[in-house]
């Protein structure tokens, strides 16, 4: 007998139609094994792909797993907003008052308000200023002198980012990278819009660049995660207000707002999420 499973692709973090991070599901993927989870994203071809499992943690409403075409993440922000989506879309109702995600880098909590969902900002692996030497091989990979990079952060909480401020939102989107200079690098860059010149829509501009490593270069439309690393950055640091607005995707035709805000010890990061896609899956 085929079994068949729930599929959805979902948009996230769109502030219009098909101009978000899209994101696929598969839910009750429990008997999948993990080279068929692998091999699902690599046919997706999606920056992600997830799988709704039972969770292990008895605090948890359930378990995922992330998967990009080329390997597995234990966390990622766009699929968590996505799959806590997709999980309360298909019938889900949580234990608590916050939706209680399981994955690779534990409990993370999953609010939902007014149809907007956040995640909490998870902590970093890695966090502190770049050394110099770090500073001017992420620079040049984008094209920049040391001096246009007014600080450079490890903004580290699963994928491994590192962070750039740069001094305006011009500097971030006129960035041009040099993938054979990357060699692994996943960087991010952020630079405050001004409102005269960029309007009052979003207080800051994101990218988020990086490499295979084999001269092969991606640019992800929205991003999470590191979204997350870099309002714990700004915020801690004072750089930004305890709540803001983050653009992303401009470089690429996309219309990414992320809303950030801080509570008490949490910083939240959410999003808007939509289903375009809704079926079943084959394995």
């Amino acid at each position: 007998m085929t079994t068949e499973l729930p599929f959805l692709q979902v948009d996230v973090f769109a502030a219009e139609a098909f101009r978000g991070n899209p994101l696929a599901v598969v839910a009750g993927a429990d008997a999948l094994s993990t080279d068929q989870m692998a091999q699902i994203a690599n046919w997706t071809n999606l920056s992600e792909t997830t799988f709704i499992l039972k969770p292990e943690d008895p605090k948890a409403d359930y378990r995922v797993r992330i998967f990009t075409p080329h390997g597995e993440l234990p966390f990622a922000g766009h699929p968590t907003l996505g799959t806590a989506y997709v999980w309360r879309t298909l019938g889900g109702h949580p234990k608590s008052d916050a939706i209680m995600q399981e994955c690779g880098v534990g409990l993370v909590p999953v609010r939902e308000r007014d149809g907007r969902y956040s995640f909490a900002a998870p902590p970093r692996r890695r966090s502190g200023p770049a050394d110099e030497a770090t500073i001017a091989r992420a620079a040049a990979a984008v094209r920049l002198n040391v001096e246009d990079v007014i600080s450079a952060e490890w903004a580290d909480n699963g994928p491994g980012w590192l962070a750039l401020r740069l001094r305006s939102r011009e500097a971030v989107l006129t960035a041009r990278p040099d993938w054979n200079a990357f060699d692994g690098l996943k960087l991010g860059l952020v630079g405050a819009w001004d409102p005269a010149q960029d309007g009052d829509a979003a207080q800051f501009e994101i990218r988020a660049l990086y490499s295979e490593g084999d001269g092969r270069g991606f640019e992800d439309p929205v991003t999470g995660s590191l979204n997350a690393a870099i309002a714990q950055w700004l915020i801690d640091g004072g750089f930004a207000p305890s709540q803001y607005i983050a653009s992303q995707g401009a470089a690429l035709g996309r219309i990414g707002r992320v809303f950030v805000e801080r509570e008490k010890d949490d910083i939240w990061i959410g999003g808007d999420v939509v289903t375009r896609i809704e079926g079943t899956i084959t394995p």
